[in-house]
């Protein structure tokens, strides 16, 4: 984490200053299941951050979990950004009828690019077009740590096909450890369609699918919605609840509020 913080600090003490037109707001890829096409522009940097708890049951197990997914963005070109991802500190209560049980943890981490190599221009009803790939190394803690290497890589786009109103979809493919440390691949689809009322205010519905959702598993599916407000150019805060309709490993419900910031 210091070396983490002192590449943060190094970053926003070298970063140069940038012209900011009236159009020029803060594009996150939170809330939302779906992440977007472009990227943070050259010598930006962002943080993307927020509070989340996850409910799931099981019978007469329940099970409640916090943490706080956390993705920090910059831009070596235009077009091209690096991104370190992950849900950081986690905690876990479970309950069922021998008691309750708590653990905590740090989640894995990730490391990824970002390239946007199709821009729409600015209100256009073309399409952007952009790839993310990550990594997650061996990392984290306690029962939340993953033993082995995983990834996933997406094709995301974004299109404002009407007034206001636009869609972004993301799929790709995923490779993922399992709760007895088996890798498996799965599918990955995405969509988020967005209404915007105004410059600085997002309303907005999606679902996520993955298929399998472990090894040898079902597909889950994840709907949820909530809304998004810009505050000046590059600050967005945002709230967002949703919950799983298939499959075991979805939360039902979950809640997240979120806070972001460019630089």
């Amino acid at each position: 984490m210091a070396i983490l913080s002192f590449g943060i600090a190094n970053v926003l003490s070298t970063a140069p200053a940038h012209a900011q037109s009236d159009e020029d707001y803060i594009n996150p890829d939170r809330p939302g299941i779906a992440d977007g096409s472009t990227t943070v522009g050259q010598g930006r940097f962002q943080i993307e951050t927020a509070i989340q708890t996850e409910f799931r049951h099981d019978g007469g197990e329940h099970d409640t979990t916090m943490f706080f997914p956390t993705l920090l963005r910059y831009g070596f070109a235009n077009k091209l950004e690096v991104r370190v991802e992950g849900n950081t500190y986690s905690w876990m209560r479970q309950k069922d009828s021998s008691g309750t049980s708590h653990t905590d943890g740090f989640a894995p981490t990730s490391i990824g690019l970002k390239y946007n190599f199709v821009d729409a221009p600015e209100g256009s009803k073309q399409v952007s077009v952009g790839a993310i790939a990550r990594v997650f190394p061996p990392s984290g803690s306690g029962d939340f740590r993953d033993s082995r290497t995983t990834g996933d890589f997406r094709l995301a786009a974004d299109w404002k096909f009407a007034d206001k109103w636009s869609l972004n979809p993301n799929i790709g493919v995923g490779v993922f450890q399992d709760d007895t440390s088996r890798t498996y691949t799965a599918g990955l689809f995405a969509a988020t369609l967005n209404f915007n009322p105004s410059k600085t205010v997002n309303f907005f519905a999606d679902t996520g699918i993955q298929t399998p959702e472990e090894k040898g598993g079902k597909t889950s599916v994840i709907i949820d919605g909530g809304m998004a407000y810009i505050i000046g150019h590059d600050i967005q805060l945002d709230l967002s609840v949703g919950t799983g309709i298939s499959g075991s490993t979805p939360p039902h419900p979950f809640l997240a509020a979120g806070f972001s910031k460019r630089f």
